[in-house]
């Protein structure tokens, strides 16, 4: 992913600051669920260290393995929009060290705060549109006809 999508780099100081002062360390065992397509998205996570594996269930076919997150990377957005159901699932594909951030205090910490609030929405939109487009790459390495001079 590109580095400048990293919290570290999309959130000012100040707005980092407030939202790791909610943040808790968790971990994840190698293999571990950390969340599944259509359940409940009640939460985020920074990585601090591992790799999580995000992935789309297909029809009487393996799961389509969209990216691999590592450091400092966002593993969540569905928290953000509603009706705050998980769109993809994500596995611990080593041992997992995170930040974890209870979407609903985040989102009424962006009521609260405007800036705050425009600061994580454009962020968290970035990331979007960056797993967007990772996702029609994957599905277009599954389903197009090969040298059918398929673009995104």
């Amino acid at each position: 992913m590109n580095s400048s999508i990293r919290m570290t780099a999309a959130l000012s100081a100040e707005h980092r600051a407030r939202l790791l002062e909610i943040a808790e360390e968790v971990k994840f065992a190698e293999g571990a669920t950390v969340f599944e397509e259509g359940h409940r998205a009640d939460r985020f996570w920074i990585i601090r260290s591992g790799t999580v594996t995000l992935h789309m269930p297909l029809p009487e076919r393996r799961p389509a393995v969209i990216e691999d997150l590592g450091f400092g990377e966002l593993v969540g957005w569905s928290w953000l929009f509603p009706p705050y159901m998980w769109q993809l699932s994500a596995e611990a594909m080593t041992p997992v060290r995170a930040q974890e951030f209870d979407a609903l205090t985040v989102r009424m910490m962006m009521d609260a705060d405007p800036r705050l609030g425009s600061a994580i929405g454009q962020w968290v939109g970035r990331v979007l549109a960056h797993r967007l487009h990772a996702t029609r790459v994957r599905l277009l390495d599954l389903y197009a006809p090969h040298g059918s001079g398929s673009t995104l």
